[in-house]
């Protein structure tokens, strides 16, 4: 008999032991947690890199090349023959700068010198306040962005730059 009311009064214990309310987790929709994010691939990297070495060539140059896809990771980086080696890593900072900011860096440039604020920007080490950076665009959302070296002047290293599209697919320099 005690053996049976013991039984009985654990397995009451046991009952109430599993009958513990949890508190509820308000859940959202995943897309409140995840966000996809349109990059520049590979390959429209390499398509892009002919692009502005075509573009580069009607002004007979040569030019060091920086694409970098959407978290400013480098996707390409070229070093145009005869161009020298500090061209190729201005190209990946001026790639980053107009990723970073959003702009081009010859509008950054031309801004900067009218507000003392913006000039400061080029106290930062990874910021390169030259023209030949300019964002890459896909539907309103920026995929990238590219970094043109050794073109010669602002406007021309800028030029370049912008001809870095795939326009039939909607991949473009401005918004």
């Amino acid at each position: 008999m005690k053996i049976q009311f013991l039984f009985v009064l654990l397995s009451s214990y046991l009952c109430f032991g599993q009958n513990k309310t949890e508190k509820t987790i308000l859940h959202y929709p995943t897309y409140e947690y995840v966000k996809s994010v349109n990059n520049l691939s590979a390959e429209a990297a390499l398509e892009l890199a002919k692009r502005i070495l075509k573009a580069a060539s009607t002004k007979n140059k040569n030019v060091s090349i920086a694409l970098l896809d959407a978290s400013g990771t480098t996707v390409l980086l070229l070093r145009g023959d005869g161009v020298g080696p500090h061209n190729t890593e201005a190209s990946g900072r001026k790639a980053y700068t107009a990723l970073s900011t959003k702009t081009p860096t010859l509008l950054l440039l031309k801004n900067s010198e009218k507000n003392p604020d913006t000039k400061n920007m080029n106290s930062l080490p990874e910021l390169l306040l030259l023209s030949g950076g300019t964002p890459i665009w896909y539907k309103g959302e920026i995929i990238g962005s590219v970094g043109i070296s050794d073109g010669g002047s602002a406007e021309n290293d800028d030029w370049i730059a912008q001809s870095a599209s795939i326009p039939e697919i909607g991949i473009t320099t401005t918004k």
